[in-house]
């Protein structure tokens, strides 16, 4: 699995390359399949399958990484919230806490980025690969 740690640029890079891996299978869907009904040389369905398998994987190792992340957070929110209770003049803490609640939200609006991106990929996958292939369950 993929585990994300530091800054939130870096967990936002780690993403945005995770993401072109999608981008790269939605041109392979565009540009392998369509022409595969007119040439034997391609195997449709075999191409679909792939395809597919490689788009789940994708979609199950970001949201892994996503919500592993909101957990971590949310853990570092819930300790910096006890700190503050106990001692509510501490800047250091406040701005920490700031910080993290931050990084929590940005992180659970990327898991809105997420359903827009796996919807689109999943969109393009069954325009082109309806005829060919019919994946096991569609989550």
């Amino acid at each position: 699995g993929v585990k994300i740690r530091g800054g939130v640029r870096i967990r936002q890079l780690v993403l945005k390359v995770m993401r072109t891996i999608d981008d790269r299978i939605v041109h392979a869907l565009n540009t392998t399949v369509p022409t595969a009904s007119f040439s034997g040389k391609v195997d449709a369905t075999q191409t679909c399958k792939e395809l597919y398998e490689s788009l789940m994987e994708v979609h199950l190792s970001r949201d892994k990484a996503i919500k592993s992340c909101i957990t971590e957070t949310s853990a570092v929110v819930g300790q910096l919230r006890e700190k503050r209770a106990k001692d509510s003049d501490n800047l250091s803490v406040i701005k920490q806490l700031r910080k993290e609640q931050t990084k929590l939200k940005l992180m659970q609006s990327e898991l809105n980025v997420e359903e827009v991106v796996n919807d689109r990929s999943l969109k393009v996958f069954n325009e082109r690969c309806r005829i060919h292939y019919t994946p096991p369950k569609i989550k």
